[in-house]
């Protein structure tokens, strides 16, 4: 009898972290070596036209207090070190949107001598947002890809 009571008490308390998770992700955003155009765009989304914030998003200045990782840029040798100790930094679970097409395939920058890779060639990624840049309107919709991936995640079987 006690075992099935945490049972049933494990799986609220997972189901209250995911809603909270789902209905107010924390991001952090760094650029990992891009000509700052999609920089400009994501912070085109917290601005009074967008507000991104509205839909519970806010930006964190740390990553030990961030759930997603928002990503641009190719990967630059000086900040593959830099990238993979933010993303160690950030606690489980952790989810990461590489934002343009440097972040995804490396873009323009694409066989520089600089250049180790795109960002899914260093740690995991979870969503890809595209565009060079990639409008407000598709960086949203990138974080709102992502929030349907952890509801799914967590109400297996339910909608189909």
């Amino acid at each position: 009898m006690e075992q099935q009571l945490d049972s049933v008490w494990t799986k609220t308390l997972n189901q209250v972290k995911t809603w909270a998770r789902v209905n107010s992700p924390w991001a952090i955003h760094f650029n990992s070596g891009s000509c700052n155009g999609c920089d400009i765009e994501i912070l085109a989304t917290l601005t009074p036209r967008y507000d991104i914030e509205r839909l519970g998003i806010k930006l964190q200045g740390s990553p030990r207090h961030a759930d997603v990782l928002i990503c641009t840029g190719p990967v630059t040798r000086q900040a593959r070190d830099r990238l993979l100790r933010i993303y160690e930094q950030m606690p489980e679970p952790k989810f990461v949107i590489a934002v343009g097409s440097c972040g995804i395939s490396g873009g323009a920058f694409h066989g520089c001598y600089n250049i180790t890779g795109n960002i899914s060639e260093v740690i995991p990624v979870d969503v890809f947002v595209p565009g060079c840049p990639p409008r407000p309107e598709a960086i949203i919709y990138g974080v709102a890809q992502l929030l349907e991936k952890l509801k799914a995640s967590a109400n297996p079987g339910k909608g189909d």
